[in-house]
């Protein structure tokens, strides 16, 4: 029987009832956690903020009291609004190296390798000129024939001059040339 159509040690209708319980049991442990959190948000709320104490105080010192709270609240505005700036301008950072990663991947394009088969001999012949190479790097080594450079006799000059004077001079130029 494959996993779908294992036979269950309890009947549906245990089942049934099992699973309603842990339901109720999973709401009333919400309920409970919920009216903790409650709880220790008031507590803290109470331990950060005393309770202001309005009764008996003048004009002149609630005016103060609400000055104070008004430059209390304008700081906390701005540490705000520089959070904000900071959040935003990491977020346009963020946006863009991950676009830059997106155009990475896609010019990283992997060559798909192809699979070569190779015979038995062919495998032993591998390793055996893998063997052979270690001893003699020289051996596959191409020798190249340096071809010697034509030198020229070195002459008098002045013969030379005299022998490409006039029009034999220039014929034997030209037919150099050719």
């Amino acid at each position: 029987m494959s996993e779908g159509q294992k036979k269950s040690k309890y009947s549906a209708t245990r089942r049934l009832l099992l699973k309603g319980k842990l339901l109720k049991k999973a709401a009333s442990m919400l309920i409970a956690e919920k009216e903790q959190n409650k709880r220790d948000r008031d507590s803290a709320l109470n331990e950060r903020v005393p309770p202001l104490k309005l009764s008996g105080l003048s004009a002149q010192e609630l005016q103060e009291l609400c000055k104070d709270l008004h430059r209390k609240i304008d700081t906390v505005d701005e540490a705000r609004y520089d959070l904000e700036v900071k959040v935003a301008k990491n977020e346009k950072e963020i946006q863009t190296l991950s676009q830059k990663i997106g155009e990475m991947k896609g010019t990283m394009n992997r060559t798909k390798l192809k699979r070569v088969k190779k015979t038995a001999d062919d495998k032993l012949g591998a390793l055996t000129e893998l063997k052979s190479s270690k001893a003699d790097f020289k051996a596959n080594l191409k020798t190249v024939k340096k071809e010697e450079e034509k030198k020229e006799e070195v002459t008098d000059w002045r013969k030379n001059v005299e022998a490409m004077s006039g029009m034999e001079g220039r014929k034997k130029l030209f037919d150099a040339g050719q």
